[in-house]
């Protein structure tokens, strides 16, 4: 078991996965049943999330201000806070372009690279549920290779759904705000790859 002094760190891991997972599944929700009229009231839903999320990482950095020994090196645990608070502030990011670039309707690509939000942010938060005993762990590694995987399979559908704007869609207009959604939509998927990256630095260094 980890030290008491640790498990604040541990815990707090992952309570910013756990609000990844809620905003994941906020974006979900509003793609599924897609309301144009509707944005708003998500994007306030979704900013109370990214606060909370905010709240979890000053809470990280103010404890390892006054720590005088933590569970890992400093610099691992700020790196890992902020990576798991950019997952948070991605998916807000999502919302923010639909709303700003006036989209009106869903594209079927925009649902699957959802679905692999979800998943990245459902295996994130099980990848953090076993670092407080990483040094004996069974399937932290696979929760790694995991991410690893739905990042790779995220990729191929981005450049697809990319090739089917461009060789679908004949308005300009939306082929840049779909542009700016897709790539964005990428990018949660890369940052929850990269909280899977760093977990699996931090456990090289200290195994």
């Amino acid at each position: 078991m980890a030290r008491k002094n640790d498990a604040f760190y541990f815990e707090s891991f992952c309570a910013c996965a756990d609000l990844s997972c809620q905003a994941a599944k906020l974006l979900a929700k509003v793609t599924e049943d897609f309301d144009p009229k509707r944005i708003v009231e998500a994007l306030e839903a979704m900013h109370d999330i990214e606060q909370a999320a905010d709240e979890k990482k000053h809470e990280i950095r103010d404890a390892l201000i006054t720590a005088f020994v933590t569970p890992i090196e400093r610099e691992d645990i700020a790196l890992l806070s902020q990576h798991l608070d950019d997952v948070t502030d991605r998916i807000e990011g999502v919302l923010h372009r639909m709303y700003f670039d006036n989209i009106q309707s869903m594209r079927p690509d925009a649902h699957e690279m959802v679905d692999m939000i979800v998943r990245s942010c459902e295996e994130m938060r099980e990848l953090l549920g076993e670092m407080a005993h990483f040094k004996r762990s069974k399937t932290l590694y696979d929760h790694v290779v995991a991410l690893n995987s739905i990042e790779e399979e995220a990729d191929h559908v981005f450049i697809k759904a990319m090739r089917n704007l461009h060789t679908t869609s004949t308005d300009p207009l939306e082929i840049l705000a779909w542009r700016e959604v897709y790539t964005f939509l990428e990018y949660c998927v890369d940052c929850c790859e990269s909280v899977a990256d760093t977990v699996d630095s931090i456990v090289m260094k200290n195994s």
